[in-house]
């Protein structure tokens, strides 16, 4: 059991942590023909715009109300009724995802009252979708905000319907790619059943060369596919922080839901598959039996250069738990744990504590340690430490292909332990170049 404690430090000296609204307005952009709207000053969104697009590296639809001293002070009304106006005129988007900030949050804005009485003003809106959610900054961080709008899409768009047996929703947390998506959908397929994904990145950011141009996102989650989610058989809700919308779904349309809380490692892809066998009445294919003896094979083979490893990891709770677990069974030791947001995973982790803190502090325990795991803000900290580093999360702006890295799956679980398994025995290599001696004895014996 983990000690989970909290930075006394007056200010975040180089963060770890990114704000809820940016993370509501990723899930916005899982969704087909929407256009994120972020209610607040030009500089909040300014700064997930610039975010997304170099960890993406695609075209990022996102808008703002623009709100200034005087409109913060009298009231954000005219500014968010403008905005949806201008979106809709110019965009025509079939969702409008409208994520609340710190400042109006502070204000003291009555989203939801001023939402109605822009519909009534304005019945062109009424084939709009207008989702909002409450994700002031100074509270919670990336996947609270994720969660939060996941919950609000599935409470706002979905209605009961009579069960369809062989249909699954599923709720993935924003801790999985582009790639970990199409993986877990290509796996619920091969058992026969439809998936249906919301949010959906692996349709809107996915690097695809779109033939025609739109202002909105291009692909995801259709509003037409997210109403039918209240006649699926059961949902599948990926990460604690879907907890909140499986419930919410399930409290709506009475579809029961089972919680995964990570799909990374070998009892965790045995537990996945079984359950899918049990739902669609299948055998397990064979195709997943060798990947699941590969991913056997990969560990033997990886476990010789992970074993007694320290590893000091900066991540969102469930990026966290899903990275720290993976080592932890690869026989390496989770030296330093750092954090954003609390969890109830947290007191599980196999560390002696686990800090609620930045950068800053994730570098002063990781001083000593084998591997420094976290997004691409902690590149200089390993530089300085002199220590490998795997990036992992979000932002990833230093490498290409952030979006199609798996981490999910036997495939997924087996290509992430070659990774690993890789530094360790490159940094060997470099600080060892004789890595194998023989024994002083057995070189003597050796012809000259």
């Amino acid at each position: 059991m983990a000690t989970v404690t909290h930075s006394k430090k007056a200010c975040a000296v180089n963060p770890l942590k990114m704000s809820a609204p940016i993370g509501a307005a990723l899930a916005f952009l899982g969704l087909d023909k929407c256009m994120p709207l972020m209610h607040g000053s030009q500089g909040c969104t300014a700064f997930g715009l610039v975010l997304f697009v170099r960890h993406f590296r695609e075209t990022i639809p996102l808008q703002t109300t623009a709100m200034n001293e005087v409109t913060t002070i009298l009231g954000g009304l005219d500014n968010l009724e403008q905005a949806i106006l201008n979106i809709h005129k110019r965009a025509n988007p079939e969702v409008i995802g409208i994520c609340s900030t710190g400042l109006t949050e502070t204000k003291g804005e009555d989203v939801d009252g001023y939402l109605k009485l822009i519909r009534k003003r304005h019945p062109e809106l009424d084939e709009t979708e207008l989702v909002y959610v409450a994700t002031p900054d100074y509270q919670g961080a990336f996947q609270d905000g994720w969660g939060k709008a996941v919950t609000r899409i599935v409470t706002t768009l979905c209605e009961p319907r009579p069960r369809t047996a062989w249909q699954v929703n599923v709720l993935p947390g924003c801790h999985m790619t582009v790639a970990d998506i199409e993986e877990i959908r290509e796996i619920i397929e091969s058992f026969g059943l439809y998936p249906i994904i919301a949010p959906d990145l692996s349709g809107s950011l996915d690097g695809h060369i779109p033939e025609t141009f739109l202002p909105t996102t291009l692909g995801g989650a259709s509003v037409e596919k997210i109403r039918t989610m209240g006649g699926s058989a059961v949902t599948i809700a990926i990460g604690e922080q879907m907890r909140w919308a499986a419930e919410a779904l399930q409290e709506k349309t009475g579809v029961p839901f089972r919680l995964f809380d990570r799909l990374t490692g070998l009892e965790a892809n045995d537990d996945f598959l079984q359950f899918l066998s049990e739902l669609s009445k299948d055998e397990i294919p064979l195709k997943y039996r060798r990947q699941r003896s590969q991913l056997v094979d990969a560990m033997l083979d990886a476990h010789f250069f992970c074993g007694g490893k320290k590893v000091a990891i900066g991540a969102e709770p469930d990026l966290l738990w899903q990275i720290g677990s993976l080592l932890t069974e690869m026989g390496c030791e989770i030296e330093a744990a750092v954090t954003t947001t609390h969890s109830v995973l947290l007191e599980r982790i196999a560390a002696e504590e686990v800090l609620i803190g930045d950068l800053e502090d994730l570098e002063q325990r990781a001083a000593g340690c084998d591997l420094m795991v976290t997004h691409s803000h902690g590149r200089q900290a390993a530089e300085r430490l002199e220590i490998p580093f795997l990036r992992m999360g979000i932002p990833m702006f230093d490498r290409l292909g952030a979006a199609h890295k798996l981490s999910v799956g036997y495939r997924g679980t087996r290509d992430l332990i070659f990774e690993i398994g890789n530094i360790f025995l490159a940094n060997l290599h470099e600080n060892q170049p004789d890595s194998w001696p023989l024994p002083q004895h057995e070189r003597e014996s050796l012809p000259c």
